[in-house]
């Protein structure tokens, strides 16, 4: 009865209209009512799950994103991937999935990816007689590699929410991984651009390439410096995020000159506001969380999903599936906070490494940033591509194929997300 009032006041929250962070707190506070337990007890609860030093990160990288997109990184990282691989059959299609990639391991964010390159490539690919429903699709699904490679705030999440495992650990194991699926993707871009007859460009010359490398150089760097401070040991996660914004403060402002007054008004006051979002949320989740435990849920998963299958390369499937399904009718963020500590413990009596469930995560609620009815990137790329989500939809099954391809080699070949964090112990 206590798990039926705690779904159902949850559920009930969302059909009614109410934020996903407030749903999590009203079904937390019906099931600490309905079991007696003291309402200072929710509030510790509460309390706690903001308390771990991981999350100071999170505005960071936040904030590092939003100078990056308002001070013209994005535009070079654009030019960088077009003098790369523009010059191959459906060049735009390849060159967004790639420069998705690298933007994607700067900003971490992938609703962020959409709207700065989609703002930039979507009108040039219709210049250049790309379809619509082409120029979103290819722009909406590149985007997940924000959410994979690193930094990406999704993945301190997921740390937080598995008990503190290593952020390092996770940010280094989505390298492959996003190279995989961008590769992927990049193939489906390439194989629709051919069927519809879409140009190839003309290479630019290494010059060309290399000056674009060099102008782009400068915004590289903030990966590097988030990245590399942390793998080397000399930075926590959390003064590398500082110093990236830092970078990212002095790139925008000294190197490029793009960074006016206005536009860090409104990276300051973007990231303010996703950054309260993410912290309300996470406080939540965890007082519903505590109460997820109280009632064994990952448990009496783990026995049903065994008793359906005894066979782990069957229950991982199950739970894929599980997820993309979560995925279509949820937000990314909660629920890396409410499905890690129901699925992890399943996943870890298979074998599985949480570093590895960590990426798998990613990767399937990645795609539910793309899919209907909550998806965020796709309701962003519509947006700026000026197209109906049905006309999108239509053609966008191949990008998802590729994107669920990749998913299940990631799944079943540990070896993937698992070789470079191996290399750490």
């Amino acid at each position: 009865m206590g798990l039926l009032i705690l779904f159902g006041l949850f559920f009930f929250a969302l059909i009614a209209g109410v934020p996903v962070a407030f749903a999590l707190g009203i079904a937390s506070v019906g099931g600490f009512v309905y079991e007696g337990i003291p309402m200072f007890v929710a509030f510790q609860r509460i309390v706690s799950g903001v308390s771990s030093f991981s999350l100071l990160a999170i505005p960071f990288f936040i904030f590092a994103g939003e100078l990056m997109m308002q001070g013209g990184i994005a535009m070079r990282l654009v030019r960088l991937s077009a003098a790369a691989v523009g010059s191959v059959r459906g060049g735009l299609g390849v060159v967004a999935v790639f420069a998705s990639m690298l933007f994607g391991g700067i900003s971490g964010s992938a609703v962020a990816d959409t709207s700065a390159l989609g703002a930039i490539l979507m009108p040039v690919m219709k210049e250049k007689g790309y379809d619509s429903d082409y120029a979103v699709n290819v722009v909406i699904t590149s985007s997940i590699a924000g959410v994979v490679v690193p930094p990406s705030h999704n993945m301190i999440l997921y740390a937080v929410a598995a008990g503190g495992i290593s952020v390092s650990k996770l940010f280094i194991g989505g390298i492959i991984p996003g190279i995989v699926m961008s590769l992927c993707l990049a193939v489906a871009a390439y194989v629709i651009a051919v069927k519809r007859g879409y140009p190839a460009e003309a290479f630019p010359g290494w010059k060309a390439l290399g000056m674009s490398f060099i102008v782009a150089l400068p915004g590289l760097a903030t990966a590097v410096i988030i990245v590399g401070g942390v793998l080397s040991g000399v930075m926590t996660v959390t003064e590398s995020g500082a110093f990236g914004a830092i970078w990212a403060v002095i790139v925008t402002t000294l190197v490029y000159r793009e960074l006016t007054l206005e536009k860090f008004r409104l990276a300051v006051v973007s990231a303010v506001k996703t950054t309260a979002l993410v912290m309300v949320l996470v406080a939540c989740a965890n007082a519903f969380g505590y109460l997820l435990a109280l009632y064994r849920v990952a448990e009496v998963l783990a026995s049903t999903v065994t008793s359906i299958s005894s066979n782990p390369a069957m229950i991982l499937l199950m739970l894929n599936l599980i997820l993309l399904a979560l995925g279509m009718i949820m937000d990314m963020a909660p629920l890396i906070l409410i499905c890690t500590p129901i699925f992890l413990p399943v996943v870890e009596k298979l074998g599985m490494d949480p570093t590895q469930f960590g990426v798998i995560l990613m990767m399937n609620l990645g795609l539910g940033l793309c899919t209907p009815p909550v998806g965020g990137c796709l309701f962003v790329g519509c947006a700026v591509g000026k197209i109906r989500i049905e006309e999108a939809l239509k053609t966008i099954w191949p990008f998802y194929l590729a994107i669920f391809v990749a998913l299940m080699l990631v799944t079943y070949i540990p070896a993937i997300s698992l070789f470079l964090p191996s290399f750490m112990n």
